[in-house]
């Protein structure tokens, strides 16, 4: 269970780097619901909380923006999977990376986690990101708007399925992908299509 709770949360942030880490923190913060072990509470600080909030709200519109998505998933290339390993670390428990002896960071396997969490992220991200250009073309930047809206909606309830129910996580994460994949390869048809001259 926590492997799916984790992968949840990294899926979400590979759609948008920052509501998971906002969520997780407000939940901590707030509620009963999620119980942070000490070594990540510190994302329910203030400090944490206004950053990762303030940073969501920046994502949110500049991924609504045609031509700004772009360039916003460009530099979101290493921050989303930062994210999902930090997230996916969060939801599964692990402790965090200790430098004090670099040895025993291999030795215990504490980097699992935050290594699964970064290649899960990774992909939904790079998924996301081949996407969103080729439906700008196909729509003329219709698109945008539209694909940013249900990727928040989806980050949204990945990480709400993470929390309460791991296995649908798992199985919205499956359908997420083939979803992606299935829109992608129509999207680079209708590219090609209104790329090529009529004859």
């Amino acid at each position: 269970m926590e492997f799916l709770v984790g992968s949840g949360l990294a899926a979400a942030a590979g759609l948008n780097a920052w509501m998971p880490l906002f969520l997780v923190g407000l939940a901590d913060r707030f509620t009963d619901v999620i119980q942070l072990p000490a070594t990540w509470a510190w994302l329910s600080s203030d400090v944490a909380l206004w950053i990762t909030g303030i940073l969501l709200v920046v994502e949110i519109v500049a991924d609504k923006v045609p031509a700004i998505d772009s360039v916003n998933d460009a530099l979101q290339t290493v921050i989303r999977p930062a994210s999902g390993g930090i997230a996916f670390g969060a939801g599964s428990s692990s402790g965090t990376l200790s430098l004090d002896d670099p040895a025993s960071i291999l030795a215990d396997g504490a980097w699992i986690p935050i290594a699964v969490g970064i290649a899960i992220a990774l992909g939904m991200h790079l998924l996301k990101a081949a996407l969103r250009p080729v439906a700008n073309v196909a729509t003329f930047g219709l698109a945008a708007p539209l694909l940013s809206t249900v990727e928040d909606v989806s980050a949204f309830t990945l990480i709400l399925l993470a929390v309460f129910v791991p296995i649908l996580a798992g199985l919205l994460i499956v359908a997420l992908v083939w979803i992606a994949v299935t829109m992608l390869r129509r999207a680079r048809r209708r590219a090609r299509a209104v790329s090529e001259p009529a004859a």
